[in-house]
């Protein structure tokens, strides 16, 4: 009997030694994917993957993939008190679904823009989204640095963006195109670390954050 009850506490023991090791929850699992993907493709769109005339090659991706993907990202986040990441995915779940409103309401005269105020009215959404865009990266500055970084990317890429859509500029809009293929790849390193502690692993290295 001394030896089942000792067999029965060690059985027991590491159970709950299991229990308490399995990682956390991270909606970074579902919002880091549903970020890339649209990131994906629309900087395939913008490098010239398609045609010009073909602005909502996308849309497919960002509303039915990103969008809804950061909205329940979000949501988890938020239900499991990650404030910060719900907030940062459902930031992202706006502008996503809010860019393919205005593809969609432009190309679709769904607003009564006319042709000459369609320039104004993506240098409106461009503008709107760099000041919040701006705003996250200085409240990464105390992550490490690969959060900062990725936030920055998006920011420079939504400059050349409106660059080059106020100026009419193809070749800018190709290289925000190659700077949105960038940030898409730094979302897929932290995604391979978000993994990696939730199959078990260590996660990779982020840096040190640029304010202590």
């Amino acid at each position: 009997m001394t030896t089942l009850d000792a067999t029965a506490e060690d059985v027991h023991a590491h159970s709950h030694a299991t229990t308490t090791a399995a990682p956390a929850a991270d909606p970074a699992m579902i919002g880091l994917p549903s970020f890339i993907v649209g990131s994906v493709a629309l900087g395939l769109v913008l490098v010239g993957y398609v045609p010009a005339s073909a602005v909502g090659a996308s849309l497919a991706v960002i509303i039915a993939a990103t969008g809804v993907g950061l909205l329940i990202a979000a949501g988890w986040a938020a239900a499991v008190a990650q404030s910060a990441v719900a907030g940062v995915f459902g930031a992202f779940a706006g502008f996503w679904l809010s860019y393919a409103l205005l593809v969609l309401g432009l190309t679709h005269n769904w607003f009564a823009i006319d042709a000459a105020a369609a320039v104004d009215t993506q240098a409106v959404f461009l503008i709107s989204w760099l000041v919040i865009v701006g705003m996250l990266t200085l409240a990464t500055l105390r992550l490490p640095v690969t959060y900062t970084l990725l936030f920055a990317l998006i920011e420079v890429a939504l400059v050349l963006v409106l660059i080059g859509t106020v100026q009419a500029s193809a070749s800018v809009l190709q290289i925000a195109g190659i700077v949105v293929l960038a940030f898409a790849a730094v979302g897929v390193y932290l995604f391979f670390s978000s993994a990696s502690v939730a199959t078990g692993g260590a996660a990779l290295p982020l840096g040190p954050p640029l304010i202590g």
